[in-house]
């Protein structure tokens, strides 16, 4: 492969001037001012924008220096498309003052954040008992002060990933509702896939093409959406036993209990590209429940109150991100705590599921913290 030689301006200019030089049978005024010298900086100008745009074609043609829409464009050629961005989802709860009546938040109800920039929408559970599915929405009844509902940010990216108790504001009007706001941080929303990421998915689709093997199993499960994690066991069941010609996947969309329809799409996906002969399950992972309780103490000059809520946020996002079959480390966890705020000045009393010791899933397992109790 020929590599381009590249000139700045004033070697063009050198380059121009020795060759009319070499051309004239007497000596020529090139001075700085001359017609002459003035004539050969026009053109290096015009040859210096003329290899800018030669490298602009270059940048543009190759997916390892293209980005943005020509790189979209580049992989178009392959049929592969940048994995959209993921909107953020959480639980929020609704509350109301007065419980002599039944209320109804409709699906589609939106709330905010205090600040007004982020906007999420109820979505249906039909696994939550609260859920109506002749009146499309979450029934608080008599007597029922509070509920938690899911919802899901309008805008899908990282933009979604709010703070604990920052969305506190009723956008729809819900009559019997007075109040609403998050316990826990919303961490799953994700930005479109990055140029990085892309080439990287890109190579990962060559070196699996043809092959019926993990790596090409893997590529499957990886474009359907971003933030998938997954597991592949070979050579046996869904009960850990030795069977050949059997694998199991285990899939997880960070949620710890992924929809039946993420399921039935990764299979289809790895319908395509399993060995022939071979018989496959996909399940979501095992949830581990992790409560979690430790004891801080803090500087004299520090708020205990805010500093508690930074560890159990820190230790919360740490917990809910492992991947699956990742173990809890005790000592992880008060590491956790001290790096959570400069404040903290001892660690103490931490236990996991009331023991001083590692929680350890299964290998299909993944661990998520149900409680966090910082004292």
């Amino acid at each position: 492969m020929m590599q381009l030689s590249l000139q700045n301006f004033s070697s063009l200019v050198q380059t121009m001037a020795a060759s009319v030089q070499a051309s004239s049978r007497q000596l020529l005024d090139l001075t700085v001012g001359s017609v002459l010298r003035a004539v050969l900086e026009a053109n290096a100008s015009v040859g210096l924008w003329m290899q800018w745009l030669i490298l602009q074609v270059l940048q543009t043609t190759r997916a390892a220096t293209s980005t943005g829409a020509d790189l979209d464009s580049w992989m178009a050629d392959f049929s592969l498309v940048r994995l959209a961005a993921v909107p953020a989802t959480g639980i929020v709860t609704v509350s109301r003052f007065t419980p002599s009546i039944a209320a109804l938040v409709p699906v589609g109800a939106l709330v905010r954040t205090a600040d007004g920039t982020q906007t999420f929408v109820v979505v249906p559970d039909t696994s939550n008992p609260a859920f109506s599915v002749p009146q499309n929405g979450y029934v608080l009844a008599s007597g029922v002060t509070m509920l938690n509902v899911p919802v899901q940010a309008q805008l899908a990216g990282s933009t979604g990933n709010v703070q604990a108790a920052s969305v506190t504001q009723l956008a729809t009007a819900m009559p019997g509702i007075d109040a609403v706001s998050n316990a826990a941080p919303f961490q799953n929303g994700l930005d479109a896939e990055t140029d990085a990421a892309f080439r990287d998915r890109f190579a990962n689709y060559l070196n699996s093409r043809s092959r019926a093997t993990p790596l090409a199993v893997g590529y499957a499960i990886s474009s359907i959406q971003q933030g998938l994690q997954y597991t592949i066991q070979e050579n046996q069941d869904t009960t850990g036993a030795w069977r050949p010609g059997s694998f199991v996947v285990t899939v997880d969309d960070g949620s710890g209990a992924p929809s039946t329809a993420l399921i039935s799409t990764v299979a289809a996906a790895i319908e395509a590209v399993r060995p022939v002969g071979s018989i496959y399950t996909v399940r979501p992972p095992t949830m581990v429940q992790a409560t979690i309780s430790l004891s801080i103490a803090v500087a004299a000059t520090a708020q205990k109150p805010s500093v508690a809520a930074a560890v159990g946020n820190a230790i919360t996002l740490f917990v809910n991100t492992l991947p699956i079959g990742a173990p809890l480390p005790l000592t992880r966890i008060a590491q956790i705590a001290y790096a959570a705020d400069p404040a903290v000045t001892n660690v103490s009393q931490l236990l996991i599921n009331g023991a001083a010791s590692d929680l350890v899933p299964p290998a299909s397992g993944v661990v998520k913290a149900s409680l966090v109790a910082v004292n």
